[in-house]
């Protein structure tokens, strides 16, 4: 039996807060996204897997494939589950399925034995989907939040994914289907007559959907014991009138350009060292020496990155950022939520573990005559080594 994924992983994740989408977030010093291949491409039965993921985030997937299997593979996702969906399908046209598994991107700790228990259901069925008993008291509301009846949990169950089907079937359905939008594949399936049947799903199974969702996850893969440890680091480059300047990864034009190492972004370059002191690593001159032309003009958020990965190959995750920038010009204030979130963004975390500041001299010094621009980094990470 040749089996097939469709890993959906086009959504934005707006429930999960602000900043980069949930399937890229780190877990575990991984993005999401990469447990859940990961758990797929493990599996001894599963063959190609196809990740859907969304227009602008090819960049971001990146650093996923690089370390994926070469049996992963991506295609384009649209506006909708549905949409996403079809174009895993026809994506997959030319892999001579038999099967396909339809899961979240958001549910990493997906189970081999789950998996195995889809596939040996499917034998009977058209789909099977792995389905949770409700442990609470259900009710129906009417529009004032008032109960209105009471529901029998013992006919109500939740559907997980991944969904299995009958690869061609599903395509079918899928054809007749149109351009409407339904719930999930499972509503699909149903639409068109295929028989769906369940195996028991799995609690951990959950999809992360909201910002306690990942401290769940976090827990789930943390160690019993951790250390937190810090880094800090300090830069200064010097002012010159020119059109723009780059701080915090953010353009700003008024009329003063940074003088220095790649696109000088003197924030940044604070950063850098203060991940790369978290994880002993030395400082950005040992990496990205101002000798070296090839880092002339670079943008700065390269060097992040590469401290970033330092750290987590450590042993560490980054948890929060404090950067603070020491000048008179330019004013801070009318982009510090643009570099609050690309700040966010680059470093994989919510925005509100991301701080801003800024502050003056009050005219003391080469950053009081506008001379110059200061910034220091304060970083904050856990070690997810067990501690003796």
């Amino acid at each position: 039996m040749n089996i097939g994924v469709v890993i959906v992983a086009a959504g934005r994740g707006t429930r999960a807060g602000d900043g980069v989408p949930k399937q890229y977030r780190l877990i575990g010093g991984r993005p999401v996204l990469e447990h859940t291949i990961q758990a797929f491409i493990q599996h001894p039965a599963i063959g190609p897997v196809m990740v859907v993921i969304g227009p602008d985030d090819s960049n971001l997937f990146a650093d996923i494939k690089s370390g994926a299997d070469r049996s992963v593979y991506t295609c384009t996702g649209g506006k909708t589950r549905t949409e996403s969906v079809r174009s895993g399908l026809a994506a997959l046209a030319d892999k001579q399925l038999d099967t396909v598994l339809i899961h979240d991107a958001a549910r990493p700790f997906i189970e081999h034995d789950l998996i195995s228990k889809l596939i040996t259901a499917l034998e009977s069925s058209d789909a099977v989907i792995p389905a949770l008993e409700s442990t609470d008291a259900l009710m129906q509301l009417d529009a004032n939040t008032n109960v209105q009846t009471l529901v029998d949990k013992a006919t109500i169950h939740a559907a997980q994914t991944p969904q299995a089907f009958t690869y061609l079937k599903l395509v079918a359905a899928y054809s007749e289907l149109g351009e409407e939008a339904l719930a999930d594949d499972t509503a699909v399936a149903k639409r068109f007559g295929m028989t769906v049947s369940t195996v028991k799903g799995d609690p951990a199974n959950f999809k992360i959907t909201t910002p306690s969702d990942f401290r769940r996850a976090h827990a789930m893969l943390s160690p019993p014991t951790s250390l937190t440890v810090t880094g800090m680091g300090f830069d200064v480059h010097r002012l010159e009138p020119a059109e723009s300047m780059t701080l915090c990864g953010v353009k700003i034009h008024e009329g003063l350009g940074l003088v220095g190492h790649s696109d000088a972004d003197v924030a940044l370059h604070a950063l850098t060292d203060a991940i790369l002191g978290a994880a002993g690593a030395g400082d950005i001159g040992q990496h990205f020496p101002p000798s070296d032309p090839q880092w002339s003009g670079v943008a700065s958020d390269r060097f992040v990155a590469h401290a970033l990965n330092l750290l987590n190959h450590s042993g560490c995750l980054i948890a929060h950022a404090d950067i603070t920038i020491v000048a008179e010009r330019p004013k801070v204030g009318p982009h510090r939520e643009a570099m609050r979130n690309f700040v966010a963004t680059l470093l994989r975390l919510p925005p509100n573990h991301v701080n801003i500041k800024a502050t003056t001299t009050e005219g003391l010094g080469y950053t009081g005559r506008g001379e110059g621009i200061a910034a220091q980094a304060v970083i904050s990470a856990v070690r997810t080594e067990a501690t003796s």
